[in-house]
């Protein structure tokens, strides 16, 4: 898998360590009981559960997760290093206008500066992914014990911000997984997720021509690799309101990757 440079997670990587200091101090003096008012229970007992909530994970397989759980003809939206206050809610409105579901991998303190959108991302029926806490593209070369606080500070910090539904998933930042991440991310209940189908819209190359990537890409497989943030995410936008109705039109189904 190709990877991305450092860009502007470098701003996030500098804000990273602070913000898990914060959450951890936070956790400290939060009672595990929840209100004394019984709110959020109360709350919780009124709708079903989400996928990916309740008080443990069950292990996955370890394997990078390709497929789709709608067999040969599904296919997987992915949209990583979200949520933005800009640019997700309008990801979120084009899925929504085609009825279309998707994953949502999401750097830890992005989730925690905006819990708002994680959880609209949840309510309207989408999944979670861990995409750990700076998107460090080279956290293969580093410590396990650097690896595992990549991801399970942004577990916690996603789990948080949605109310307590967890990530279905973990994507290592440009494919840098290692055993050791692919093993810690499933037995936390998260199925390592790569991808068969990069739009490159990361580079904004032009709307036509991500559309045209996609398009010519869709033999390698049904996971398709989105953005909705690190930058004018416009392309990207539009881009989706091509793609969608024509996958469609293709007899794409769309669906979750497996599990």
């Amino acid at each position: 898998m190709a990877r991305r440079g450092r860009g502007w997670y470098g701003q996030v990587a500098a804000a990273a360590m602070g913000v898990t200091a914060v959450a951890v101090a936070a956790s400290l003096w939060t009672s595990p009981a929840g209100p004394a008012d019984g709110s959020t229970r109360a709350r919780s007992a009124e709708r079903p559960a989400a996928p990916g909530a309740g008080p443990k994970a069950a292990p996955v397989p370890v394997e990078i997760a390709h497929a789709s759980d709608r067999g040969a003809r599904g296919v997987n939206i992915t949209i990583d290093d979200g949520p933005d206050p800009v640019w997700t809610p309008r990801v979120l409105k084009v899925l929504e206008e085609y009825g279309v579901k998707a994953t949502f991998c999401m750097i830890g303190p992005q989730a925690q500066a905006h819990p708002d959108l994680v959880r609209a991302v949840v309510a309207a029926g989408h999944r979670l992914c861990d995409h750990t806490v700076s998107h460090d593209v080279t956290m293969d070369k580093k410590s396990e014990a650097y690896q595992s606080r990549q991801i399970l500070d942004a577990e916690r910090m996603i789990t948080e911000a949605s109310g307590g539904v967890r990530p279905l998933y973990y994507r290592a930042p440009g494919g840098a997984f290692t055993p050791y991440s692919r093993k810690l991310a499933a037995s936390h209940g998260m199925r390592p997720l790569g991808w068969n189908v990069d739009s490159k819209d990361f580079e904004r190359p032009g709307t036509s021509t991500v559309v045209a990537t996609v398009k010519d890409e869709m033999p390698n497989g049904p996971t398709v690799l989105f953005h909705d943030a690190g930058g004018d995410r416009s392309e990207t936008v539009a881009a989706l309101r091509e793609l969608l109705p024509w996958l469609k039109g293709q007899g794409y189904a769309f669906g979750f990757p497996v599990r």
